[in-house]
């Protein structure tokens, strides 16, 4: 089965996790933590070829769902690429070419 990876993913190998802080193409930024209720832990910059090593035998965790209070369903995923199309569409509309 294969994953993608992403940032912000949480994985346990042991008795340690591992969150990927940076993904990049070829270079991973992760922080290794003891526990997940604490901030603390250790950063390491690595190659991604070397990340997947270290994840062989690990297990990702998968995030917990996150519902509004006041409505009681999921936020809409929001991602750069769509925040930045909307706003080239926000520019053109507001072009005073078109009329």
């Amino acid at each position: 089965m294969a994953v993608k990876l992403q940032q912000g993913q949480v994985w346990k190998q042991g008795k340690e996790y591992i969150r990927i802080v940076r993904l990049e193409r070829l270079e991973v930024e992760y922080k290794s933590l003891i526990s997940l209720a604490g901030k603390e832990g250790t950063r390491h910059v690595t190659s991604k070829k070397d990340f997947c090593r270290l994840l062989k035998q690990a297990r990702l965790l998968m995030p917990a769902k996150t519902t509004d209070p006041l409505t009681g369903s999921r936020p809409p995923h929001r991602t750069r690429a769509g925040e930045a199309g909307e706003r080239m569409n926000i520019q053109l509309f507001n072009s005073p070419l078109i009329k």
